[in-house]
């Protein structure tokens, strides 16, 4: 029990120093970028750091694969050359049992990374992108799908506009929303204007709307007898086709706990769910994925460093990890298009990856 507690403090330890190696890098090349971003607009340091540690959650829970995998071969390089694994044998126990401890803190980490990661990384993504529309056009777009359609805030110069379609066309790229209502509000939050349109196509900079009816709100204007027909009629947006490719084509901006009704409200409304459950379940697949990697740095650095070849068996460890990584991305990427069972593209790479690890490993301890 003893000999487990250390080998759990010991890998904790050099989680958290790599974490913050890691988190440190990141901070200060983000920050470069942030810099560079808004060199346009007169940002003071503080907003820049601020928008900086905003982008730190989701840069750590994209990054806990790798620091997993540079963590278990940190600790057991360094048991290896201090000869404690020699020892560990010599008193009876397998290698293979020395990783208990390290498995069981990978999966208490993913089991973190998953209920409280998770939600802090959505939140703070979703901050970053308000405050970064915010400085750029004056006030935050958004855009969200529900069981009632597709909702659009855009901001600009003269207020916001709330836009609402009961669906759309196309993908993020060239998308055509259907069934438009949008209704303008001034920078004071007064309602001075309401169109419907047939459809509405984003062309650039402007919204394109096809036999639209707009009615005038402002006071003292009769609604009814000012209201005006057009064939096609431009609406300015502050909205890109990035922004909207990154709401309509991912889900990472929904915290877990919100991901099974948005599933739920989409399928309803009729909008493929298919992006939302493969995310869903690679998050509740991301302890198993995160052992795997423990799994892949021990069985190529569990050995005596009398042996040599220590470099080329960390290096072999490195391109594993990043191989099963770019497999489960890959895997994901065919469940989201369809192409293969959503838990399948979720759950067969951490499972295929402990499978290939542990007969490593079997192989390695017995020969």
């Amino acid at each position: 029990m003893k000999l487990d507690l250390y080998y759990a403090r010991r890998f904790l330890q050099w989680f958290l120093v790599i974490v913050a190696v890691l988190m440190t890098l990141v901070v200060l090349i983000d920050l470069n970028e942030q810099v560079r971003r808004f060199e346009a607009i007169d940002l003071s340091l503080a907003q820049l750091v601020g928008l900086t540690l905003l982008n730190v959650p989701a840069a750590l829970s994209e990054f806990l694969p790798l620091i997993m995998i540079l963590s278990t071969i940190v600790l057991f390089v360094g048991l290896a050359r201090s000869s404690e694994l020699v020892v560990t044998r010599a008193i009876g126990r397998s290698g293979i049992r020395a990783l208990a401890a390290p498995v069981l803190v990978a999966a208490a980490i993913g089991a973190l990374a998953v209920t409280m990661l998770n939600p802090i990384a959505s939140a703070t993504a979703n901050r970053y992108q308000d405050l970064s529309e915010t400085y750029h056009n004056g006030g935050p777009s958004a855009l969200s799908l529900s069981g009632e359609g597709l909702w659009l805030r855009q901001g600009g110069a003269r207020g916001q506009s709330v836009i609402h379609a009961k669906g759309y066309s196309g993908d993020a790229a060239d998308i055509t929303l259907l069934d438009v209502s949008i209704h303008a509000y001034t920078s004071a939050g007064g309602l001075v204007r309401r169109i419907i349109a047939d459809s509405a196509r984003l062309d650039g900079s402007n919204w394109i709307l096809s036999n639209a009816k707009s009615w005038p709100l402002a006071a003292g204007i009769n609604p009814d007898s000012n209201a005006a027909r057009h064939d096609e009629l431009q609406l300015p947006t502050t909205l890109t086709t990035d922004r909207i490719r990154d709401t309509l084509g991912t889900a990472s901006g929904i915290s877990i706990y919100d991901l099974p009704s948005t599933i739920r409200e989409l399928s309803a409304a009729g909008f493929t769910t298919k992006r939302y459950e493969v995310r869903y379940q690679a998050e509740l697949a991301r302890p198993l994925f995160l052992i795997a990697m423990v799994l892949v740095g021990a069985s190529f650095t569990m050995r005596h460093a009398r042996f040599g070849g220590t470099g080329l068996a960390v290096l072999m460890a490195v391109l594993l990890g990043f191989g099963l990584y770019f497999i489960r991305n890959f895997a994901q990427i065919l469940g989201e298009n369809g192409q293969i069972p959503v838990a399948l593209a979720a759950w067969a790479p951490p499972a295929a990856a402990i499978l290939l690890t542990l007969g490593l490993l079997l192989h390695a301890e017995d020969g």
